[in-house]
């Protein structure tokens, strides 16, 4: 009997969050459920998804910034057919396939800096590679994180992982030292000790979107160099066109020794991530043939991946979509930061092309205080959740909480948006806070109801 997919998501249609909740995880689902998220989806086209109910939502979560060239982009899926049309003999393993090479020359060609490629699957395995050849190329065990960082959830890429609700629970991690983010002097003290083999760094920080300083990455660089540690640069996230340049550090006159990348180079349809580095470093993991396999993957490099990610990169090219980034992300910031010079709960936007962070403080008219005082009072974060629901509820806008506890509305759209997409967010972000305003009606009653909900569980 053939196996037919359709015919069996037809038989269970609905039943996804009953399933999640029975066999995976239920927090999900119930996490869902409290903000009011508990949407079925059912097709995906560019920046838009659409609902089982017909109705479409702007999507400017882009699945936490994998869909870089929006969803479901006919080339990626033409190539994809193409792969398995070919039936490639794919994963034998004691080879060395053409695809893996191709899309390797590709990125070292886009990324300044890196010679060599390691291939995985999501970008906390980039991150434990990199953490990898840290330690086997300095022969040293501790590594340098920023406070706040976000690199994963694996344990060692928790072990540089800033935020305390990640790690929580799960002692003892490896060695670590923890600096705050932009210090040069603090990042100096923990280098003398010379135990530290690389800083791990984003350009900008996924949690919270706050911006490296200007310079910093440079002089950190110098500094790391002079104690004979590595600069790591995590550009998961960033990485790929979504900060107006294929990759972020570009920005910022520097040439780390490390880079990992992922999450858009998989086109929203194939994980696939990668670990680049100067080849030195891969001599000095891999440096010999008995060591060959030291460091490796089972699904590393394989066909339906590579061709994702090469059909991807080729999608940035042809559309120009690194140059959009940079173009409507520099458009949003300025509509943003036009809108904040009006609204006082807005007291900072910023970001680097289409990775934008939208801050919000206290109100300075007294009848608004007690409103936000109240929400803060039950749950820091829960003003921009309120504010997320509204554009979601009202609007039919995906956004996202910039981080646990802060007030910050993070946007991560696809790099496909334009002038319209902005239009729509912002006048619907402004109709949102004047709504906030007002401190009545349906935009606290729906913070009220959040408030609630946080504290029952």
């Amino acid at each position: 009997m053939a196996f037919d997919l359709a015919g069996l998501v037809a038989a269970h249609s609905g039943e996804g969050y009953e399933l999640h909740g029975q066999h995976l995880n239920r927090q999900v689902p119930r996490m869902l459920h409290t903000i009011g998220f508990d949407t079925v989806y059912q097709h995906g086209e560019g920046c838009w998804v659409t609902a089982d109910d017909g109705v479409r939502y702007l999507d400017l979560l882009a699945g936490f910034g994998v869909y870089g060239i929006g969803r479901n982009h006919p080339v990626v899926r033409h190539a994809l057919q193409q792969a398995l049309d070919a039936g490639f003999a794919d994963l034998v393993q004691m080879d060395a396939p053409l695809l893996p090479g191709l899309l390797a020359r590709e990125l070292v060609a886009r990324s300044p800096g890196m010679d060599r490629v390691f291939f995985c699957n999501s970008g906390t395995e980039a991150v434990e590679a990199a953490l990898k050849f840290a330690r086997a190329a300095t022969g040293r065990t501790r590594i340098a994180y920023c406070e706040h960082a976000y690199h994963g959830v694996t344990v060692g890429s928790l072990s540089v992982n800033g935020g305390r609700e990640f790690r929580a629970g799960f002692d003892p991690l490896l060695p670590d030292v923890s600096v705050p983010f932009g210090d040069l002097d603090a990042l100096e003290r923990e280098l003398r000790s010379r135990e530290v083999a690389a800083l791990v760094v984003e350009p900008v920080q996924g949690k919270g979107v706050h911006v490296v300083p200007p310079g910093y990455l440079a002089a950190a660089r110098e500094l790391l160099h002079r104690y004979g540690a590595l600069l790591i640069c995590d550009e998961v996230q960033t990485g790929v066109g979504r900060t107006g340049t294929f990759l972020a550090y570009e920005q910022d006159d520097v040439q780390p020794d490390i880079v990992t990348v992922a999450k858009a180079l998989s086109g929203g349809f194939v994980p696939v991530a990668a670990t680049l580095a100067r080849a030195w470093i891969f001599d000095r993991v891999y440096s010999s043939m008995d060591r060959a396999f030291v460091h490796a993957s089972t699904f590393a490099g394989n066909a339906l991946a590579m061709a994702a990610g090469l059909a991807t990169l080729a999608v940035l090219d042809e559309e120009q979509l690194v140059a959009n980034a940079d173009r409507t992300g520099r458009l949003l910031t300025q509509r943003l930061q036009e809108l904040a010079t009006q609204e006082d709960l807005i007291c900072d936007v910023r970001g680097r092309g289409l990775m934008v962070g939208i801050e919000f403080g206290q109100p300075r008219a007294l009848r608004l205080r007690s409103q936000w005082t109240m929400l803060r009072a039950v749950r820091r974060g829960l003003f921009t959740q309120m504010v997320v629901g509204a554009l979601y509820h009202r609007h039919r806008i995906l956004t996202q909480v910039a981080g646990d506890h802060m007030e910050v509305l993070k946007l991560l759209p696809p790099l496909t948006i334009g002038e319209a997409e902005v239009d729509v967010f912002v006048d619907a972000l402004a109709d949102v806070i004047e709504q906030a305003n007002r401190s009545s009606g349906w935009v606290w009653d729906f913070g009220r109801r959040l408030a609630q909900r946080a504290v029952t569980g």
